[in-house]
């Protein structure tokens, strides 16, 4: 495996984080509302067959926040110009809860570039009669608790000390997510309407015990998309690639091949 890269890219005038590392096809990982500021364990598995490419989006972690940022659509548009402006083809999409919408929303417009489509507990659909867990409501403990089914895990989690830059980031971050997707809550009607539009290889990941977006939106997922499968992980909550990162790995792998 390659060491991993950490540098800058200004693309579309935003000054934009990415982590870089392995070999092999492109895999671009997008995250969700915590960011992803850090090569993680599942990354470096990943890296193991995979060009595996971590930006943090726009208004997000080191990333500037651009003045033509006001929904997720403007953050798809910005991941095809990324896209461009790195010279990547053939790429697979990881995108996990809001980085599944920002993969469907670039999915829809564009996928030219693209190979194959994985989205993780992903957030940008509605499933009527069982909406998603309400992430503005709930404390930092109580989001740490429902992000995860093991519960050993969360108290380890939320045990570990922040520093000063975690906790400017991690605000960050919640002030972000609340301007994308506050109103309507994690979800965007214009998706619904266009997401049949996507024509990729898609597997849908879910975590059986998600408390905060329902393993039913797995279903939902499937039926809009045409020809999509659904793996499901057993005893992991809304964060396979943390709780369950080996299995995460490998249907990962498993899929792309």
């Amino acid at each position: 495996m390659s060491e991993v890269r950490d540098f800058y890219e200004t693309i579309e005038g935003c000054r934009t984080h990415i982590l870089r590392g392995g070999q092999g096809a492109p895999l671009l990982f997008l995250h969700g509302a915590n960011g992803a500021g850090r090569w993680m364990p599942f990354m470096a598995e990943l890296a193991k067959e995979f060009d595996v490419i971590v930006p943090e989006h726009p208004g997000y972690g080191k990333s500037d926040t651009p003045a033509w940022l006001d929904n997720v659509g403007d953050l798809a548009n910005f991941y095809l110009s990324f896209m461009k402006h790195l010279g990547l083809k053939d790429v697979t999409i990881v995108g996990t809860s809001m980085g599944g919408w920002i993969a469907s929303e670039i999915a829809v417009r564009d996928s030219a570039r693209i190979s194959k489509l994985v989205l993780v507990a992903s957030a940008g659909l509605r499933v009527k009669g069982t909406p998603p867990g309400d992430l503005f409501l709930w404390n930092a403990e109580q989001l740490t608790r429902n992000l995860f089914h093991s519960q050993e895990l969360a108290e380890k989690m939320l045990a570990m000390p922040l520093s000063d830059e975690d906790r400017d980031i991690g605000a960050k971050n919640r002030l972000m997510t609340a301007r994308l997707a506050w109103s309507p809550r994690l979800f965007n009607p214009e998706l619904e309407k266009w997401i049949h539009r996507i024509e990729l290889p898609t597997l849908v990941l879910w975590g059986r015990n998600d408390a905060l977006i329902p393993v039913v939106y797995a279903e939902r997922f499937r039926e809009a998309i045409p020809g999509a499968s659904v793996k499901i992980i057993e005893n992991c909550g809304h964060l396979p690639h943390a709780e369950k990162s080996a299995e995460f790995v490998a249907a990962i792998s498993d899929f792309a091949k």
